[in-house]
């Protein structure tokens, strides 16, 4: 049976180690749907996965890679056939079902998304699990009344890779966007981005009231901890925020004052576990009104070969954007 490469994550001595592996597709988790990858995305969670600087994945050995884009090779549901180009994001994929990062992918059908009209296959890995959280945090901001005539959006960590997206989706609609960014050097190319204004993280004055003078009509929050808290106490009256990250930690510490007193709502975004109906529709949005016109900015192509290290650099805050990995198939 035909061997081909795939990086799979392994247990050893108590942590996570990733390495390439020669693997056949009876080694692979079950599925009705074989796709001949042709990219696949490197997301935080894919790091934090394969280096063991988070207790991600769920269950050793396990092919790592939230992500892919291919060809179908196979197919046991009668939904897709030979020669369609899909995409797979989230639900199990790299922590506890084999993922991406592999020359041949198995996936169960429910899982798989028809490749929009719009987009290609590396479009659509440029965008990825992190273009998708992007576009889904503003849907469900939408969905919470906010426009753009409401007042300015905060986007945290602006130069990773979801808020590189969010940026240009916002700015796009219309949004009066202010990035929030650690990184002095960075400040023209979130402006290029699209972002009006810059917050220099080390011009945050945090302060300690249970309210702070209110600032944002919205904001999508990449960070947690710290911030996310900050966020709560300076949102506008019925300000909505997105959360959809944890670099700064998993805490908040808070009070329920901005929610009674300024109807604040703090909306979970949960990408992995989007409902097909609506990842569909996401996934249309992002082939049109939500399509990120500076995508080529914000993406570098990674050869199989490089991929792991990249995991590093992204750890160490050192990569803006998106990394897309370049998968050629076997055979």
């Amino acid at each position: 049976m035909k061997k081909f490469s795939a990086y799979r994550i392994f247990e050893e001595s108590g942590k996570s180690a990733g390495r390439f592996v020669k693997l056949s597709l009876d080694d692979l988790d079950p599925g009705e749907v074989v796709i001949r990858t042709h990219y696949s995305g490197v997301n935080y969670k894919d790091a934090l996965a394969a280096t063991g600087a988070g207790k991600v994945i769920r269950r050793f050995p396990c092919v790592g890679g939230v992500d892919v884009a291919g060809v179908v090779e196979s197919s046991q549901d009668a939904r897709f056939k030979a020669g369609d180009e899909v995409i797979v994001t989230g639900y199990g994929m790299g922590v506890d079902h084999d993922g991406g990062f592999a020359e041949y992918v198995r996936v169960p059908a429910d899982w798989v998304v028809p490749l929009p009209r719009g987009l290609s296959l590396f479009d659509a890995m440029a965008i990825g699990t992190a273009g998708f959280a992007a576009a889904l945090s503003i849907h469900r901001l939408e969905q919470n009344e906010l426009t753009p005539e409401k007042g300015k959006v905060i986007v945290t960590g602006a130069t990773g890779g979801v808020a590189s997206l969010a940026i240009q989706m916002l700015s796009q609609l219309g949004y009066h966007v202010v990035a929030l960014t650690g990184k002095d050097s960075e400040h023209d190319y979130l402006k290029s981005l699209g972002a009006s204004e810059i917050l220099p993280r080390k011009d945050l004055v945090m302060g300690t009231r249970p309210l702070e003078k209110a600032q944002w009509a919205g904001a999508l929050d990449a960070v947690g901890g710290q911030m996310l808290a900050w966020l709560t106490r300076t949102m506008g009256q019925d300000g909505v925020i997105a959360s959809f990250g944890n670099a700064g930690g998993i805490e908040l510490h808070t009070t329920v004052l901005p929610f009674i007193l300024r109807g604040v709502r703090l909306i979970g975004i949960d990408s992995a576990a989007t409902a097909m109906p609506l990842r569909r529709q996401i996934w249309q949005r992002l082939a049109s009104d939500l399509y990120p016109k500076q995508l080529a900015q914000v993406v570098h192509t990674v050869p199989f070969t490089g991929l792991p290290q990249v995991f590093p650099q992204m750890l160490q805050g050192k990569l803006r954007g998106r990394s897309v990995v370049e998968i050629k198939p076997a055979g």
